[in-house]
């Protein structure tokens, strides 16, 4: 009859030993490439992404149109390729302060306090060369690129690729967006714009033309044109000295009163019409 013996073998390890009509005694042991197998994904999981990824600057400001939607500050974030994507969604109490902080560029994640925003409502990455994606994340009330609506609702859809300049909207309004919680939101989108928040050589000439005009000719009216900085791209006429002026973050100028309207249309936010670069005048 056939009897099987049990014996410890050193490392806790045991080995049985099979007696069938006189056969040999066998030991089982993992073969090596069993044995390099745990080891080899051990390692990959320790260090699945050995080399950091290149960091791309995206800047979401608000689209400034003749109908109101949500107001928000310029937010700030680095998104690294191959890295995690960037959330957006609704706020909420139980997110961080980090979540709706603007300018926290290592944050992955935006909200926003409108109700018309799903809880996850989109994501934001970027990819090789720095191409950036964007898609809907089975939001309800839909995700919407240069006024397209990329996916049904509590659909996925399917990556879209977001280019410097592009408009998203985030839902639409509930009730007529009367109140400011039930507004959608839509932004516009800065790529690789860090330039314009530096100073430059076209800052420093308008500032100099600007010092310039103040002191030169005595301010003889017959020399305004002359002396004139710029014509004002709202009513045509000369920006000079003696005048009540608008000079924007960017630079340009303008005259007050043709800028006054557009600028208490959507005060704190003020989008240049010439360069179209958006700016918070707090």
């Amino acid at each position: 009859m056939p009897s099987s013996n049990s014996v410890s073998a050193p490392g806790g390890q045991s080995t049985t030993n099979g007696a069938t009509g006189g056969g040999h005694n066998h030991q089982q042991q993992p073969s090596s490439q069993q044995q390099q197998g745990p080891q080899s994904s051990s390692s990959q999981l320790q260090n699945p992404n050995p080399l950091p990824g290149t960091v791309h600057r995206i800047r979401l400001v608000p689209h400034l149109e003749s109908a109101r939607s949500l107001p928000f500050e310029p937010i700030i974030r680095d998104a690294v390729e191959g890295g995690p994507p960037l959330r957006v969604g609704r706020f909420t109490d139980r997110q961080t302060a980090m979540a709706s902080a603007p300018n926290a560029p290592n944050a992955t994640k935006i909200a926003f306090r409108s109700k018309v925003v799903s809880r996850g409502h989109a994501e934001i990455w970027v990819e090789s060369g720095g191409n950036f994606f964007l898609k809907d994340t089975k939001s309800s009330s839909g995700t919407f690129l240069n006024h397209i609506r990329l996916a049904t609702a509590n659909a996925e859809s399917r990556p879209f690729p977001l280019k410097d300049g592009d408009i998203i909207q985030l839902g639409i309004d509930y009730q007529g967006g009367q109140q400011e919680i039930y507004r959608c939101v839509k932004i516009k989108v800065e790529i690789a714009r860090d330039w314009q928040t530096l100073g430059n050589a076209f800052n420093a000439n308008a500032l100099r033309r600007l010092q310039a005009v103040g002191v030169s000719n005595g301010g003889h009216k017959e020399d305004t044109a002359a002396n004139a900085t710029q014509d004002c791209c709202i009513c045509l006429f000369p920006v000079t000295v003696c005048q009540a002026l608008f000079v924007a973050p960017c630079s340009h100028a303008f005259h007050y009163k043709c800028m006054r309207p557009m600028l208490l249309s959507h005060h704190p936010g003020f989008q240049c019409p010439l360069c179209r670069t958006f700016a918070d005048l707090e």
